[in-house]
């Protein structure tokens, strides 16, 4: 005797070596040998063989019409050999039933099982439901069949083109538009990114980054509502003094400016004056929620996604002719020593004398025109610019004496003098009409690359007096009992990385006894949050603790830390992605097929005369720091890469010594895709141990 049984959701069939009234012991044709309850025991039979009846059933099953059986099928609860005599007769064969239990089955939207070969018909509502989902189900396994066959041919179809980076980067595996991309990848065996490429789905290389990026950082884009700038209610007193900022011409957001006063009459007080939106702008207001929503400002050669509306930026930035409110800092020194004797923190309106720009003053504020009174430059030009200075030669020669100075003093601190063996880059996008300089680019400017010079004068006497005010009012903060947002570093031993946190610890890569972010606070939140710390101290002294915005301990401290350091990176690696992408511009603008570098780590070499790290292969045994001419390779602009070939070595002698070390935080950047972590933000104040890192932006920020 046969028996037809389910077993794990299957229909089995074998013979019957034994049976008790609880199980059989049944053998199946493959010679296996199964224990089977008894109540899974759908039907026994003597003929045919289990694998012929078997297989006639399920022939017989195929044509059962399931709207006819539903039709037929009793409201009430019914077994399968019910179905069968109602179907097909009243003498309804084994076979015929075997087909009845093997159909209602497989229809679940007809017919819902009610246990061990019974079955309940399904409502008509239901049936109704159940059977356009399932037409639905097939519409949209043919379109993803389609759209796999159309990507396949070489054509995006609009839905997957719409949906591009979701795809690429985020995708629901559970989407159509996911699921032809990846039929049609294995159809052609063809990586996604190529195909969709191919398939023409990528407008052009820049907008693919550029559309990435708003993905995952602005994914409801980059706009502003409309917010009004609230006015400053504090009756601030009006600064005897005359201040300058030193920026980028591209420069917007102005956030400092110095003065200097006393010089000639052995005590000099330095001014560094901060632009003071924290004055106007309340934790938990709109514009502050802004701020927190996108933590720092976005650089990018050619263009930048602001933190806060340029119209709240203009508000409040230190614009030439104008009384600005202003967080100033004033540090009173010996003229000759420029050993510091106090400092006095004060909230009041500064005159903005004049907005000097680096670009167009470094080559006339140098270190000879500097160090000598007498000096007077070749070009008449330049002799010309230097005479209309608004700020005197005497104020910017002091300012880069007591640069050096404090440069000096942290290097003490240090252990080691700060090394700027590397040049830093200016990027320009250079368009048909300049009214379109500061838009978005569109990804086939011409770039313009020109090197900045770190430490240059003009770097170094920001640089310092911002240094020297962050480590001022870190400590300061510390002293009040009043907690802020600071950058530490333990030591300067490799691996040991900078930390954000809310204790005033020591920075060992700048020198300093403490370090918060306080200068940037139009385009950096961290430095905004700290500047309402610094006000609640400036008005209410020994109780600043009970009046500050942020308490010890406080967790929106700690979620700010975290929001912020995530921003940072993401920002950073776009900014670099970006330098990369213009500078592989540049390379093919320039028709550049060689280029002489420096090997700096295996099988990596750093280009001598542009921003650009690249592999190459034939380098050999070629020890670190050879210089080597290599011939390029092709240019990807999706996934940025190039690689190289050395032709010949050009140095005679080898230099197996190590590189000079860079002051950088970040260890072992190479320049590449997905491994560069540069500075971003502020040119004129890098506000950490060096000047200018990575300016492909008007802006810089450094560690």
């Amino acid at each position: 005797m046969y028996a037809m049984f389910e077993e794990s959701g299957k229909f089995l069939a074998g013979r019957v070596l034994s049976e008790t009234d609880s199980s059989a012991q049944v053998e199946l044709d493959s010679g296996k040998r199964v224990k089977v309850k008894a109540v899974n025991l759908m039907l026994k039979f003597e003929k045919p063989a289990p694998a012929e009846f078997l297989a006639a059933a399920q022939a017989t099953s195929a044509g059962i019409e399931l709207e006819l059986a539903w039709e037929f099928a009793p409201e009430d609860e019914f077994g399968f050999a019910d179905l069968a005599r109602d179907y097909f007769s009243d003498k309804a064969t084994l076979t015929e039933q075997a087909a009845a239990l093997l159909r209602l089955y497989d229809a679940p939207h007809y017919f819902r099982r009610a246990g061990k070969g019974r079955f309940r018909k399904a409502s008509a509502e239901i049936l109704q439901l159940a059977l356009a989902a399932i037409e639905k189900k097939k519409q949209i396994a043919q379109q993803i069949t389609d759209w796999a066959a159309t990507l396949g041919a070489g054509v995006c179809p609009d839905p997957i083109r719409e949906q591009l980076y979701k795809i690429l980067f985020r995708p629901d595996k559970n989407a159509p538009e996911y699921k032809a991309v990846v039929d049609a990848s294995r159809t052609t065996q063809t990586a996604p990114l190529d195909l969709l490429q191919r398939a023409g789905a990528i407008a052009s290389p820049y907008q693919f980054h550029w559309q990435r990026f708003l993905f995952d950082n602005f994914p409801k884009g980059t706009g502003f509502p409309a917010l009004e700038a609230p006015p400053i209610k504090d009756d601030l007193p009006l600064a005897n003094v005359q201040a300058y900022s030193i920026d980028d011409s591209q420069t917007t957001e102005i956030d400092d400016a110095l003065s200097v006063q006393g010089l000639g009459t052995g005590t000099v007080v330095l001014g560094i004056h901060i632009a003071a939106p924290a004055l106007a702008i309340e934790p938990g207001s709109a514009i502050d929620q802004l701020g927190r929503a996108r933590l720092s400002t976005v650089y990018m050669p050619g263009y930048k996604v602001t933190m806060l509306p340029d119209s709240v930026v203009q508000h409040y930035t230190l614009a030439e002719g104008r009384d600005c409110p202003a967080v100033s800092l004033y540090v009173t020194m010996d003229e000759t020593t420029l050993a510091i004797q106090s400092t006095e923190t004060k909230l009041e309106r500064v005159p903005i004398t004049a907005n000097l720009r680096h670009d167009q003053l470094d080559a006339i504020v140098t270190e000879p025109w500097l160090e000598n009174p007498s000096y007077l430059h070749d070009d008449i030009a330049h002799q010309k610019t230097a005479l209309s200075l608004p700020i005197g030669r005497e104020t910017l020669s002091f300012l880069w004496r007591l640069a050096r100075h404090l440069k000096a003093e942290r290097e003490v601190v240090r252990g080691k003098p700060e090394n700027f063996n590397r040049p830093d880059y200016n990027f320009r996008l250079l368009r048909d009409d300049p009214s379109l300089d500061g838009t978005e680019p569109v990804g086939n400017e011409t770039v313009q690359i020109t090197v900045r010079r770190r430490g240059a004068p003009l770097d170094l006497i920001v640089a310092e007096a911002m240094i020297l005010a962050n480590s001022t009012w870190g400590n300061w903060l510390a002293e009040h009992g009043v907690p802020g947002i600071y950058r530490s570093q333990a030591s300067m031993a490799p691996g040991v990385k900078v930390r954000m946190g809310t204790k005033a610890l020591p920075h060992a890569g700048i020198g300093v006894k403490s370090y918060a972010w306080c200068t940037s606070p139009l385009r950096r939140y961290t430095d905004l949050v700290n500047q309402w710390q610094i006000i609640a101290c400036a008005k209410h002294g020994k109780t600043a603790a009970l009046a500050a915005p942020f308490k010890p301990k406080d967790v929106a401290l700690f979620a700010i830390i975290s929001g912020f350091d995530a921003a940072y990176s993401a920002y950073n690696s776009y900014q670099n992605g970006m330098e990369r992408f213009w500078t592989l511009k540049y390379v093919q603008q320039q028709g550049i097929t060689e280029l002489t570098g420096t090997l700096f780590k295996e099988g990596l070499v750093r280009a001598d005369d542009i921003p650009l790290v690249l592999p190459v292969m034939g380098a050999g045994d070629a020890p670190r720091n050879a210089h080597l001419r290599i011939k390029l390779g092709e240019v990807d602009e999706i996934t940025l890469d190039i690689g190289g070939t050395v032709i010949e070595r050009l140095d005679i002698e080898d230099s197996t010594e190590p590189l000079a070390e860079e002051d950088s935080e970040d260890d072992g950047d190479t320049g590449m895709p997905l491994t560069i972590a540069v500075d971003m933000g502020e040119g004129e104040s890098t506000d950490d141990n060096t000047a200018a890192v990575g300016s492909s932006t008007p802006e810089s920020v450094a560690p």
